[in-house]
Parts: C-alpha cells; sequence; structure tokens
C-alpha cells in the first residue's frame, strides 16, 4: 500500500550505517514513521531534520508495518528548531506529546498547530503563547478540551480568571474568589487581548501540564515527557528576560 502527505518531521534516529527511521505527522494519515534510506548521507542529511516541512510518500506491504519513506522538502525549518533551547525542547516536546496518540489516527488540527508552534520558535514570547494553544489543542483532540470561554458559574463571558482543576471550566473573578487557592490562574492572554508575558505564561503551561498529566500522561501511566518540562523552563525564562529589559 502506498500513502502521500505533506508532513511535519518529527524525530529521527539511525538505523544501520546509512539509513534512519523518520517519524513524521501529517494531516491526513496522522503521526506515522518509515524507514529512510541513505537519511545519513551528505546530500539527505540537512533534509531529515526535525522541524522541516516535507511532501513524504509511505510505503509498505501492510498498515502496520514500517515501511518506508521518500521526503522531498517543501520548507526547512530546522534552523528554528536548532537554534535555541526553547526550539530544540519544543520540538522534542511535540514529538512526546504526540507520541500518546495512536499512530495513523488523523488529527489536522493538531498539524496546523505544530506547524504554527515550529513557525513561532524565532521568538521566545511567540513560542510559548503558541505552546500553550498547542496543548489546548492536543487536550480537545484527546477529548478533554477546556471551556474558557464563559464562567462556569455565572454564564458571564467578562472578567474570567481562574480555571477550575476539576471541570476544566472557567471561573470568573467573583465567583472565584472564595476558591481562589483551590482554583488555577486563567492566563489574560487566553480569555481577552493581553500581552503575553512571562507569568502568564508560566500560568497557562501550569493550566494545560495540569490537564495533560491527568488526562493525556496519566491514562497512560505516565509522567509529563521531561522534554515539556524543559521548552517551559526555557521559554519561561527567554520571556522573563525579555520582560526585564523592557522596564
Amino acid at each position: 500500500m502506498e500513502w502521500r502527505d505533506e508532513a511535519l518531521i518529527l524525530s529521527t534516529r539511525p538505523l544501520g550505517e546509512n539509513s534512519k527511521i523518520v517519524e513524521v505527522l501529517t494531516p491526513g494519515e496522522g503521526r506515522a514513521a518509515g524507514l529512510v534510506r541513505g537519511a545519513r548521507s551528505k546530500t539527505m542529511r540537512a533534509l531529515v531534520q526535525p522541524g522541516n516541512r516535507v511532501a513524504a510518500t509511505w510505503r509498505g506491504r501492510l498498515e502496520d508495518q514500517l515501511g518506508t519513506l521518500s521526503l522531498e522538502l517543501i520548507e526547512a525549518r530546522a534552523g528554528l528548531v536548532m537554534d535555541t533551547a526553547w526550539g530544540a525542547y519544543g520540538i522534542a516536546a511535540m514529538a512526546s506529546l504526540l507520541a500518546f496518540l495512536p499512530e495513523r489516527d488523523p488529527h489536522p488540527r493538531l498539524y496546523a498547530a505544530a506547524n504554527a508552534l515550529i513557525g513561532a520558535f524565532a521568538l521566545p514570547r511567540a513560542a510559548g503563547e503558541a505552546g500553550v494553544r498547542f496543548e489546548l489543542i492536543v487536550l480537545d483532540e484527546f477529548g478533554y478540551g477546556l471551556d474558557l470561554g464563559r464562567c462556569a458559574a455565572t454564564g458571564d463571558t467578562a472578567d474570567l480568571v481562574y480555571v477550575s482543576p476539576r471541570s476544566g471550566r472557567a471561573v470568573g473573578r467573583g465567583p472565584g474568589a472564595p476558591y481562589a487557592d483551590r482554583l488555577l490562574p486563567l492566563p489574560a492572554f487566553l480569555s481577552r487581548d493581553a500581552v503575553c508575558d512571562a507569568a502568564s505564561l508560566a500560568d497557562g503551561f501550569r493550566m494545560t501540564g495540569h490537564f495533560l498529566a491527568t488526562h493525556v500522561a496519566g491514562l497512560a501511566g505516565k509522567p509529563l515527557p521531561e522534554p515539556r518540562e524543559r521548552f517551559v523552563r526555557a521559554v519561561v525564562k527567554a520571556v522573563a528576560r525579555e520582560d526585564a529589559a523592557g522596564r
């Protein structure tokens, strides 16, 4: 059998002297892996890099076997990944979260969010905000989407500053005040037009991390992936430096 699709390269690992197993994410085929022959050669090395957007052709005798991948470059973005700590950790975090999905399970929204996240790696603030939004879509695709548009208690859409750690629903400032120590902060950049600063970015990852740990990694009996924690630390630290320099 054979399929063709656009793809993002998520990760690679060597096999033999001159080949690699390459894991990709596609809009129509989901997460898939295949053998790329000659991937360690001088001519192929730059193409087979995490972050690059490629045209992928997968061939195999059976759908559940490894198969082979042929790749053609659409957009070289490995530099966005490797030039910064948050880029390198970010692509690894993305791959590790997507690994909780079954193979060959298409998620076009996740593909679009992953594509946007890689494109945002050039700037830490953009990368952080795109990272939080990517994780919200991961939760949604797993069936645990958060309702951040209106207050769970009153139905109001204004002044939303908390999230219930149980229901994943937003809570307004007034109704949530008596329970503030038991609620998660809702970062302002998700509920209204506000600057994504280091504090709100940390709040965003704390929020998504809570639900990812409970409903995604936890259901698999695993902790949150370490690359995700490193990405969060790197991007929040970089944004905090920018915030301090701008004062």
